[in-house]
C-alpha cells in the first residue's frame, strides 16, 4: 500500500459512524432485560481479560503495560459481527443471543472508556492518575455545557429538517453532527469515537432515532467494510509469520482464553451451562474496537509493532473461526432444535407490542383507520414521515414512529415481526411496494392492506405480497352507483347482486358469472374482422360508450394475457376480449366483433 493514510482516514471515518449508530442504539432497556449478567458480568469480564493478558505476558516476557493492553484488547468483541451471525441464524432474541448483545453493549461503553484511558497509563503512578484526572475534568467541563445546549438545539434542526421531506438533506444533518461533535471532542484531547458515541446518544432519545439510523446503515455498513479492508491493508504479513509464535498467544488468549472466562461468568450468574458454552463461543473473536484500541496504544508508544500486527492478524483469524464455532458449536452441544425463545421479544420489536396493528402513512385515509382502531380499542403503532404528525400523535399517547415505512429498520421499530395487521395506506406507490415487500419478508403470514390508484399498481402490490390492495376510485364508483340505484327505489336485493358482481369484474376479471335477468355479467368475445374495434386502440374504438360494456381483460393470439389494458391498449384481430356488462350490451357487442354489425338494444326490441 503507497499510501496507508489514505485507507486509515476511511478506517477512521467507519469508526466514528460506527460509534455514532452505536450511540444512537444504545438501550437501557436492553441492559435491563438482562441486566445483572450484563451490567456485572460485562465489567468482571473485562477485568479477568485483563488479567489473562497480564499472566500470559508474565510467562513469555512482556512488560506489565503490555499485558494490560492486551488484556484490554482481546476483552472487547466485535459487535458488529456478532449481531450479524445472531441475525442470520435467527437467535437474537434467544437467551444466549440477549446475553451476548447486553455484555457487547458494556464493552461498547467501557471501551468509550478505555479508549480516554488507554494514551495516559504509561506509568501507572500518582502523577499519572492526576493526569488522566484531570483529562477527564478538562473534557467534563467543556463537553456538559455544549451537550446541554445541543439536547436543546438538536431535536429543533432536525424538526426542520425534517419538515423539508428530504431524505438527503436529512441523512447530511445527521452527519454534520456526528462529524462535528467528533471534531469537538478531539480538539479537547478526547477521542473521535467518544465524540461519535455522544452525539448519537443526543438523538437517541429524539424523534428521529429511528429515521437517522435508518438513512446511516448503508452508509455506515460501506464505511465499516472500508474499515476492514483497512485492516486487511494494514496488515504485514511477513512481519506477523514472523512472529508465529506471538500470533497463537494473541489467537489463544481470544478463543480459548476469552470461552473459559465468559463461560465461567455466565455459569456464575446462574444461567445453564449450555447457555454460558453459547454465550462464551459467541464471544470468541475480537474486531473493530480490539483495532481501535491497539491503534491508540500504538500511537501512545504503549506496544510495538509486533504486537500491533499480531492483534491485527489475530482479529482476522479470530472472526473466521468464530464464524465456524457459532455455526457448529450449538450442534455439539445439542441444544439449537429445541433451544427455548422468548417468544414475546422474538415476535415483536416494539417492547410490550404483540398482536397489534402497523398503520404505515398517517394522512387522511391513515388516521382515519387509526381512528377506527382506536374506537374497537385497538393497539396499533403509526409510521409517518411528517415530525408535525409525529409529535401531535405522540402528545395522544400514541406510538407513533417517525420515518419512511418503505424503510426495513422503520418497519422493525414499529414491531411488523409481531403485528397482527398492516395496513399501507401511503400514497407514492413505490414506497408502498418497499413497504409491502419488507413487511412480508419479515412477517410471511400478516395480512397487508395496501391501496392504489391503477391497476397496474394493484397487480404491483399485490405481486409484493399484498393480501388486498384497495382501489379508491373503484371504492368511489361502487358507492355511487350503491347512492344512486338507492334513490331510485330500485330492488335492494337485485341492486345487492349487480355491485356484487362490478367488485368480482374490478377485482378479478373472472369469467363465468351466472346470467341474471338484466344483470351484468363477464364474458369473453373473439374480435374477427371487425374494422370499427381492430387496429385501434381502446379510447379510439369507444367501446364502452358505444356499447355499455368494459373491457377487463385482454387475451393476445399469442397466449399474452393484459388484465384491465389501459386506453392505450390497441386491439387486433384474434384478441379475445373480457367484458363486463348486460347480456344484450354482450350480445351487441360480440355480433360486432364478429363482423355481424350494431344494432342498439332498443332497436333490437323494436
Amino acid at each position: 500500500v503507497s499510501d496507508p493514510h489514505s485507507f486509515e482516514t476511511f478506517a477512521e471515518i467507519g469508526v466514528i459512524l460506527l460509534m455514532f449508530s452505536i450511540g444512537i442504539e444504545f438501550s437501557l432497556r436492553d441492559l435491563l432485560r438482562v441486566k445483572w449478567v450484563a451490567i456485572l458480568g460485562g465489567p468482571l469480564g473485562i477485568l479477568l481479560s485483563v488479567g489473562l493478558g497480564v499472566s500470559a505476558g508474565r510467562l513469555i516476557g512482556w512488560t506489565l503495560l503490555e499485558g494490560i493492553v492486551v488484556g484490554m484488547v482481546v476483552s472487547v468483541a466485535s459487535t458488529m459481527v456478532l449481531a450479524r451471525l445472531l441475525l442470520d441464524r435467527g437467535e437474537l432474541h434467544t437467551r444466549h443471543g440477549r446475553i451476548m448483545i447486553g455484555i457487547t453493549l458494556v464493552e461498547d461503553l467501557a471501551v468509550v472508556v478505555l479508549i480516554v484511558i488507554l494514551p495516559r497509563l504509561g506509568a501507572l503512578d500518582a502523577g499519572r492518575l492526576l493526569s488522566i484526572a484531570g483529562a477527564l475534568g478538562t473534557g467534563i467541563a467543556i463537553l456538559v455545557p455544549f451537550f446541554y445546549l445541543a439536547a436543546k438545539v438538536v431535536p429543533r434542526v432536525l424538526t426542520y429538517v425534517a419538515r423539508m421531506q428530504s431524505q438527503e438533506v436529512f441523512l447530511l444533518v445527521a452527519l454534520a453532527i456526528a462529524l462535528g461533535t467528533a471534531a469537538l471532542t478531539q480538539a479537547v484531547g478526547l477521542s473521535l469515537a467518544l465524540g461519535a458515541f455522544l452525539a448519537g446518544l443526543l438523538i437517541s432519545e429524539s424523534d428521529y432515532a429511528h429515521e437517522t439510523l435508518a438513512r446511516l446503515l448503508s452508509l455506515r455498513d460501506a464505511f465499516v467494510a472500508l474499515f476492514f479492508v483497512t485492516v486487511g491493508a494494514l496488515l504485514n504479513p511477513a512481519a506477523a509469520v514472523e512472529n508465529l509464535p506471538l500470533l497463537g498467544v494473541i489467537v489463544g488468549l481470544v478463543m480459548i482464553g476469552k470461552l473459559v472466562i465468559w463461560t465461567g461468568v455466565v455459569v456464575l450468574f446462574r444461567q445453564p451451562l449450555a447457555t454460558a458454552l453459547l454465550v462464551g463461543v459467541g464471544l470468541t473473536q475480537i474486531g473493530e474496537f480490539s483495532f481501535i484500541l491497539i491503534q491508540v496504544a500504538r500511537s501512545a508508544g504503549h506496544v510495538g509493532d509486533d504486537i500491533y500486527n499480531a492483534t491485527l492478524a489475530a482479529s482476522l483469524l479470530t472472526i473466521l473461526g468464530n464464524a465456524l464455532l457459532v455455526r457448529f458449536v450449538p450442534a455439539w452441544i445439542g441444544r439449537t432444535a429445541s433451544w427455548p425463545r422468548d417468544a414475546a421479544a422474538a415476535s415483536a420489536e416494539v417492547p410490550g407490542l404483540a398482536d397489534h396493528v402497523v398503520v404505515c402513512g398517517f394522512g387522511r385515509v391513515g388516521s382515519q383507520v387509526a381512528e377506527a382502531l382506536e374506537t374497537f380499542r385497538t393497539p396499533y403503532v403509526a409510521i409517518d414521515a411528517d415530525p408535525d404528525i409525529v409529535r401531535n400523535v405522540r402528545r395522544r399517547g400514541v406510538r407513533c414512529v417517525f420515518g419512511d415505512a418503505s424503510n426495513e429498520h422503520i418497519l422493525d421499530a414499529a414491531g411488523v415481526a409481531g403485528a397482527a395487521l398492516v395496513v399501507v395506506a401511503v400514497p407514492q406507490v413505490e414506497r408502498a411496494y418497499l413497504a409491502v415487500r419488507h413487511v412480508r419478508s419479515r412477517h410471511p403470514d400478516v395480512p397487508i392492506l395496501a391501496r392504489a390508484h391503477t391497476f397496474a399498481d394493484r397487480d404491483r402490490l399485490t405481486s409484493a405480497g399484498a393480501t388486498e390492495v384497495i382501489q379508491p376510485e373503484v371504492e368511489a364508483a361502487s358507492t355511487l352507483i350503491r347512492h344512486a340505484l338507492r334513490r331510485l327505489d330500485l330492488p335492494r336485493e337485485r341492486v345487492l347482486e349487480y355491485l356484487e358482481r362490478f367488485r368480482v369484474a374490478m377485482d378479478d376479471a373472472l369469467p363465468g358469472a351466472p346470467p341474471g335477468e338484466a344483470l351484468p355479467q363477464i364474458a369473453d368475445v373473439l374480435l374477427l374482422e371487425a374494422p370499427r374495434l381492430t387496429d385501434q386502440s381502446l379510447r379510439e374504438s369507444r367501446i364502452r360508450e358505444s356499447f355499455g360494456v368494459t373491457v377487463v381483460a385482454l387475451t393476445r393470439s399469442n397466449g399474452d394475457v393484459v388484465l384491465h389494458p389501459p386506453p392505450e391498449t390497441i386491439l387486433r384481430p384474434r384478441d379475445s376480449v373480457r367484458v363486463f356488462g348486460r347480456p344484450d350490451q354482450i350480445e351487441a357487442f360480440r355480433r360486432e366483433a364478429t363482423g355481424g354489425g350494431y344494432r342498439s338494444a332498443g332497436a333490437e326490441m323494436a
